[in-house]
């Protein structure tokens, strides 16, 4: 017998483009109920409204929160109306895919700005401890079905340097940490915790990133497929990592990058 997602959700973070709305978009269509939490521009709400009437057509139930996830306010009070409105143990994963970071140099040659502490703290907290905080607010509420998933994006630069990325990168590696601390401290709760490392995918985040053209060209050729890592090619792995016999996966960093990371 098939496994059945009836009357469970998953939480996308920053699921509003890029990789976390392909993954709400294939986790839609194999039956499971999404939650989208999100801070989008106003002049991408339109193209984001689209996608959310788009997986609406698969029967699943779609809930979206446009709101500044990384305020403890507005977190609590997210959490508080899901609580209210679904009742308890609903949420069969939630994924981690903020997208929210200070890109630049350690070092400038021509005198301009520079990291700042406060650039690496705002860095951290969006990209990797508020994967903490909502895991742990679900879990305080209760709202986690047994056997739930806690899945966070990672990628490359969490052990590669690269110009302009060293707070990011900083994150990524806090981030990937922190899933290993979730992995071990939450299982009681029945709760996995894994990071994806997908490879280079051409979304808006990556496109922000100074010399990401280079870095797009650079994967290619290290790719045995010779191609970029796609959204779906992510959404696919997530999903795997939602079904039941993916429950002794745990505590890992999985690339989903066709053997990108091949050396």
């Amino acid at each position: 017998m098939s496994q059945s997602y009836k009357n469970k959700y998953a939480v996308i973070l920053g699921g509003s483009a890029g990789l976390g709305l392909a993954t709400a978009k294939k986790l839609a269509h194999e039956g499971m109920n999404i939650i989208i939490i999100h801070r989008s521009r106003r002049s991408v709400v339109a193209a984001f409204e689209d996608a959310v009437r788009e997986m609406e057509v698969s029967g699943c139930e779609i809930i979206s929160y446009n709101t500044d996830a990384l305020n403890p306010k507005k977190r609590q009070e997210t959490v508080d109306d899901i609580l209210a409105k679904l009742g308890k143990g609903v949420i069969k994963l939630i994924l981690h895919s903020i997208a929210r970071g200070n890109l630049k140099p350690l070092y400038n040659t021509e005198g301009g700005n520079t990291l700042s502490n406060e650039d690496f703290k705002g860095t951290l907290d969006a990209m990797a401890v508020s994967y903490y905080d909502w895991v742990s607010a679900f879990a305080k509420a209760e709202l986690f079905t047994p056997s739930a998933r806690a899945i966070a994006f990672t990628s490359e630069g969490s052990s590669r340097a690269w110009p302009q990325y060293a707070a990011v990168a900083a994150a990524k590696a806090a981030l990937e940490s922190i899933s290993r601390g979730i992995a071990l401290e939450f299982a009681p709760l029945g709760i996995t915790s894994n990071c994806i490392q997908a490879g280079v995918t051409d979304t808006e985040s990556l496109r922000l990133i100074p010399g990401s053209d280079k870095m797009k060209e650079m994967a290619v050729k290290r790719n045995p497929y010779q191609r970029l890592t796609l959204p779906v090619d992510v959404a696919n792995a997530v999903y795997l990592l939602t079904r039941d016999e993916a429950s002794w996966i745990n505590g890992a960093t999985i690339p989903v990058d066709g053997g990108e990371h091949i050396r």
